[in-house]
């Protein structure tokens, strides 16, 4: 059955993978409405064979729609979702703004789909770095019940948005061409050829010392995975990396599991893609992760410095399954 649907952030890095997925899958659209700022109306996007035009989003804009992608900040989020429920639109939404209230199903269609049913209008997509680690980690824990998990991870430019590529691909010439009067005007310091251990770039730390995009692993891997009693810490890196998230990621478990019995568990799960023969140093990288659906795991190995301890290393596409295919994914369930 075809049904309306509306993407809110058309323009945006995420908006566009909606587009370019929605299309790939064949997802059955009757109308498509692009919405967007009022910077952004008018433009002309291909969906299909098509142009669309984006209009200016409104309160108004969502009459008719059965489904909404929304993918514009929390605040916007914040705004309109309420109107677009009220206008009777299931919302699909990749901002922060609802994931961690207790009315709201935090979903990864491959670990928690059951969430779905009990939405009000609403269901969140949670942080790019939670899913990738999350639909890794829900088989391990199935047998085994993971106790801790300490993740590191190594995250693209491209999940602070389309400002964010221009600026570190600029500052790469820059310093390539030997200047040194480059102006940045989105990262604190040089991204080009350097690390940051600060993510968002644009807020201050918490009075934890953490980060905001840490303490969001912590929190949304608990109640995605349904577990509480879950100890996760987080340290989030940006690397001067276009597409693709890397995640060095290590669990304690309850019982006694095996690297064998990790990778046969992984071999077959579901959104998962296992590169791991080390002899031919065959591992995830970013550069192979772009553009594609699934998660890839590798580097698996025992931590030997504890009794039931595995080290593993994932690597996604932040832009694809850290956001657009996984708001989809929930949105083809919900048909």
């Amino acid at each position: 059955m075809a049904v309306n649907v509306a993407v809110v952030g058309a323009t945006g890095v995420v908006g566009e993978e909606f587009l370019r997925i929605l299309e790939e899958r064949d997802f059955p659209i009757k109308e498509l409405r692009l919405l967007a700022s009022k910077r952004s109306a008018g433009r002309k996007v291909p969906f299909r064979g098509e142009e669309y035009t984006v209009q200016e989003l409104t309160k108004h804009s969502f009459h008719g729609i059965k489904i909404a992608l929304f993918s514009a900040g929390a605040s916007i989020s914040k705004e309109y979702v309420p109107y677009a429920i009220e206008s009777g639109a299931v919302c699909v939404d990749n901002s922060s703004a609802f994931r961690m209230d207790d009315d709201v199903p935090l979903v990864v269609p491959e670990v928690n789909p059951q969430e779905i049913v009990r939405h009000r209008g609403v269901i969140a997509n949670p942080n790019c770095s939670t899913i990738q680690m999350v639909v890794v980690l829900k088989p391990i824990h199935d047998i085994a019940r993971i106790k801790r998990v300490i993740v590191s991870t190594y995250q693209a430019v491209s999940g602070a948005g389309l400002k964010a590529i221009d600026e570190l691909q600029k500052e790469t010439a820059s310093i390539l061409a030997g200047k040194s009067d480059f102006q940045r005007t989105l990262f604190p310091y040089q991204i080009a050829f350097n690390v940051l251990p600060q993510i968002p770039q644009s807020k201050a730390f918490l009075p934890n010392g953490y980060t905001s995009e840490e303490m969001k692993m912590v929190s949304e891997t608990k109640k995605i995975m349904g577990d509480p009693r879950i100890g996760v810490t987080a340290t989030t890196v940006r690397v001067p990396v276009i597409r693709g998230h890397s995640e060095s990621v290590n669990i304690e478990t309850e019982k006694k599991v095996d690297v064998q019995e990790v990778r046969n568990l992984l071999s077959r799960a579901p959104g998962v893609a296992l590169m791991d023969d080390p002899v031919n140093q065959l591992y995830p990288l970013p550069v192979y992760a772009a553009g594609r659906d699934d998660v890839f795991v590798g580097r698996i190995r025992e931590d030997e410095s504890i009794e039931y301890g595995i080290n593993l290393w994932i690597v996604s596409d932040n832009i694809r399954k850290g956001a657009a295919l996984n708001a989809i994914q929930i949105a083809e369930r919900l048909l």
